[in-house]
């Protein structure tokens, strides 16, 4: 489970992420509005943690950009405790809002159950043009035949499906599938991209995955190819 922290005081921001890595949760943090809304609308999260007193651009603000495009469960996290600010923020889409000062445990079994309840509502079959991909039986089919993949290849289909249509760069995908930020030089993500293709796409009549040069890759069904 990956987790966006949005959080501006250090010593809690910290806490937070010392805390969710022990729990073997990939974290990230930003320190203010405007790098917390880039985060959480250019990148997938499981779940939100967002406070809302925050530089730069406030939760409130964060959370209506966000539910503009985006279901990504939302726990408020904050010192404002008043009605008027829970109300407000459920209403503007948030799923669930805790008051500071905080249980850690609490918090833990609140951002479980929003991950659960996020992934019960999530589709648990995708499909591009004659691709199916399986999430919890973790099986691929294509044209009916079963397609073998590593759990490495797995993870980084399963990153192109949810996003088929969109093009993905490879500093992008080194973040969702590997969780780090790999150096420009390596050829790390172009080596799995090569393995999954073969495996994919080349048995087959029509390329589902493309390379878009300068920009990244995409999962895509074209149509037929000439």
């Amino acid at each position: 489970m990956r987790i966006l922290i949005v959080e501006d005081e250090p010593k809690t921001a910290d806490y937070l992420r010392q805390g969710l890595s022990e729990q073997g949760y990939g974290v990230s943090v930003a320190a203010d509005g405007i790098d917390g809304q880039h985060l959480a609308l250019h990148h997938d999260f499981d779940v939100v943690i967002l406070d809302v007193m925050l530089p730069g651009l406030d939760g409130f603000a964060l959370l209506k950009a966000l539910r503009a495009v985006k279901s990504t469960p939302v726990l408020m996290l904050t010192a404002r405790d008043s009605m008027e600010d829970r109300v407000r923020g459920l209403q503007d889409g948030a799923d669930d809002y805790l008051v500071k000062p905080f249980s850690f445990m609490e918090l833990l079994a609140r951002v479980q159950a929003l991950n659960r309840r996020g992934r019960i509502q999530e589709s648990s079959l995708l499909r591009v043009g004659d691709l199916q991909v399986d999430l919890i039986a973790r099986r691929v089919l294509r044209q009916g035949q079963r397609i073998d993949l590593t759990a490495k290849e797995f993870s980084l289909l399963m990153v192109l499906a949810r996003r088929q249509g969109d093009i993905l760069s490879k500093t992008a995908i080194a973040e969702l599938v590997w969780d780090m930020n790999f150096d420009s030089n390596t050829n790390v993500v172009e080596v799995a991209i090569k393995r999954l293709r073969a495996k994919i796409d080349a048995p087959f009549e029509r390329n589902l995955l493309h390379t878009i040069r300068g920009m990244g890759y995409v999962l895509e069904d074209r149509g037929p190819q000439a």
